[in-house]
């Protein structure tokens, strides 16, 4: 008996796994909302579950799938009013995609202003396709609306022009917290570079000397060395401010979209390393500093904030390229990053000014100042230049020109990580250099670090992944050579034998495997060749399928089995290409309308298998029945392997 009990519990158990993958992890309310002028806010909100996320409207090209509404007008019974409008959202760098993605966790609001013309409009129906994704698997899926308005809906002359005066502007307050933190640690280690500068860190003693000798006493020259400190916090922390008050916070995060913007970083960054270099130096005009100066002379907190203001001009040449560095970093986050960046960075500055003044034995153990101040300089000229390709890359991948691709961006880091070697072993002077009769021991283990990477780079010319620095170049497939120089195939199989490919059929790069995006045409070649049949409900904008095709498949014994002993039918429920009118039909399982590819795809996973996650792989029979479970996202490829070899050992029986 209860051998009996505990089978039917394992039944359960099992069946409950087979029969609840469908998932719906962004539910959705909507509501209408009217304004004192007479116009109406269609409001869509999103209830997000824990571990997910949802995109936002605005993705750059070749992102995922971004969040897009509709809204049926036929006969033009209200006007649209702008753009709709979404809450404050976070951002994050997807390795996957290479770029900075958008995305809202927990919730997200939509609001779409409009303006009825028709008295009788009573209802309008809207719809929204979107992208979910978590750590293991993505969905893309469809939402209806319909908004029901209230009486008096058209509004009076008066109203329609004040509508048109309206301007929109509702944020919510929530942030990256994470994005924040990320740029104040950047930020800080910023700050402590700027300090071993030939401009900065002489200014050390110098000033902790002046305020502990010219003060009355021990204390107050403390006390006005920390203040020095704290007003060069307010100072940068104030320029911060001011980018954000001018730029706005929430328009700042276009910049690393933006080609225009790139190409300005990029030259900005570009004169920056030059300048680091020691072909010019970039400063302010001399007499603000001699006003400053005056001001200086008075004494007391006002001549303090002024000593503190005349060492931001006048170390203006060693600190602006790097504050100017940081604040592009900073601006292409938004919000308050550009505040976040000039705090963190000022702190770095202005700790050794309190600190030393609180401990003045310390300032014995200080290096003397030399050459080497002039090294640090150069070094962060370097850089600066290898940064600054990074913004043209993204500029050149956001128009598609194929001027900066993978090896001619890797190229231009070996030469410049190169030059940097060589600088580093004395083997090159610039303008700035004293007289070197020998290399010190942190600078040499610094040349052969430098050089180690100039070695791990060097791979990536004939196609070597370069996951260390996988944030910076394009990605593998722009490039001269997605398959790497020397090979046009990742191992052998059958698809490499096909001059003629089946009807429907295509290579899957950088693989080369055998693939159909058509259910009937892959089904009909399998029964064909008489092979197994594996499904692969994917996705163009699904992150984790990625990681399945360029972590799990190359795998040489998976490889071998995708190309030689399955047909892969791959079916992308997130294109977005129109069925043919007379193809379009009302799904009997969700009643939802099926009206693009992708939707007969997503509507084929949820009939016949009720899941609607991808990556979802399904191993069938020529009889369209399941030789094994179906499995999703399964990263560990031994587990991969196993449930292939079984799924076809099945298939053998």
């Amino acid at each position: 008996m209860q051998k009996i009990v505990f089978s039917l519990l394992a039944f359960l158990i099992t069946s409950t796994a087979l029969f609840s993958q469908i998932v719906e992890p962004v539910k959705w309310s909507s509501e209408v909302t009217k304004a004192e002028d007479g116009t109406l806010s269609l409001v869509m909100k999103a209830t997000i579950e824990d571990g997910w996320y949802l995109y936002t409207q605005e993705i750059p090209e070749n992102g995922p799938i971004p969040t897009l509404f509709t809204f049926e007008n036929e006969n033009n019974a209200f006007e649209l009013i702008g753009g709709v409008v979404e809450s404050e959202s976070k951002s994050k760098y997807d390795k996957i995609f290479e770029m900075e993605l958008s995305y809202f966790s927990h919730e997200a609001t939509f609001t779409q202003k409009i303006k009825v013309l028709d008295a009788a409009l009573s209802t309008i129906h809207g719809t929204v396709d979107y992208q979910s994704c978590d750590d293991e698997k993505c969905i893309f899926e469809m939402a209806e609306f319909t908004f029901q308005l209230p009486s008096a809906s058209v509004p009076s002359q008066e109203e329609k022009v004040e509508a048109e005066k309206a301007i929109e502007n509702t944020k919510d307050e929530e942030g990256d917290s994470r994005g924040l933190w990320a740029i104040f640690i950047f930020a800080f280690l910023s700050g402590f570079a700027a300090l071993l500068t030939p401009c900065v860190f002489p200014m050390i003693p110098l000033t902790v000397s002046f305020f502990t000798k010219q003060s009355k006493n021990p204390k107050t020259g403390k006390r006005n060395a920390i203040l020095y400190g704290l007003f060069i916090i307010v100072i940068y922390v104030l320029l911060g401010t001011v980018i954000v008050a001018i730029f706005g916070a929430d328009s700042l995060n276009a910049f690393s979209t933006n080609v225009w913007f790139n190409l300005l970083f990029f030259l900005l960054l570009i004169i920056f390393g030059i300048s680091f270099l020691g072909a010019f130096e970039i400063t302010l005009p001399q007499s603000w500093a001699n006003k400053v100066d005056k001001q200086a002379d008075k004494g007391g907190i006002v001549g303090i904030f002024f000593m503190a203001l005349a060492l931001a001009i006048v170390s203006f040449s060693c600190t602006g390229p790097i504050v100017g560095t940081l604040l592009v970093e900073a601006a292409s986050k938004g919000g308050l990053a550009p505040i976040i960046g000039m705090f963190g960075f000022s702190l770095a500055i202005a700790l050794p000014f309190a600190l030393f003044a609180l401990f003045p034995g310390w300032l014995n153990s200080l290096p003397k100042s030399g050459g080497w101040l002039n090294t640090v300089k150069v070094v962060l000229g370097f850089l600066e230049i290898a940064f600054a390709f990074k913004f043209l890359s993204q500029a050149d991948l956001v128009l598609q020109l194929h001027l900066l691709e993978r090896e001619v961006f890797i190229a231009i880091w070996i030469a410049v990580f190169g030059a940097l070697a060589l600088y580093l072993l004395g083997k090159i002077k610039l303008p700035h250099d004293g007289p070197l009769e020998h290399i010190s021991v942190g600078r040499l283990m610094l040349a052969l670090f430098t050089l180690s990477f100039v070695m791990y780079l060097l791979p990536g010319l004939w196609g070597a992944p370069l996951n260390l620095i996988s944030a910076f170049p394009p990605p593998q497939e722009y490039s001269e050579s997605p398959y790497g120089v020397g090979f046009s195939k990742l191992g052998g199989g059958v698809a490499e034998n096909h001059s003629d490919l089946p009807e429907g059929a295509h290579l899957l790069a950088p693989h080369d495997i055998l693939a159909f995006n058509d259910y009937a045409k892959g089904l009909a070649y399998a029964k064909e060749v008489n092979k197994p049949v594996m499904i692969d409900f994917t996705g163009w904008a699904c992150v984790n399928c990625r990681k399945m095709e360029q972590n799990v498949w190359p795998d040489p014994n998976i490889l071998n089995v995708l190309k030689n002993d399955v047909v892969l039918i791959s079916l992308y429920v997130d294109d977005k290409r129109e069925l043919p009118e007379a193809e379009k039909y009302v799904s009997e399982e969700t009643g939802k309308k099926i009206k693009t590819i992708g939707n007969k795809w997503s509507d084929l996973q949820i009939t016949r298998y009720k899941a609607n996650a991808q990556p979802f792989y399904v191993l069938m029979n020529l009889k369209e029945e399941n030789l094994i479970d179906p499995v999703g996202y399964t990263p560990n490829a031994e587990e991969y392997l196993d449930w292939l070899k079984t799924g076809i050992a099945n298939f053998s029986k």
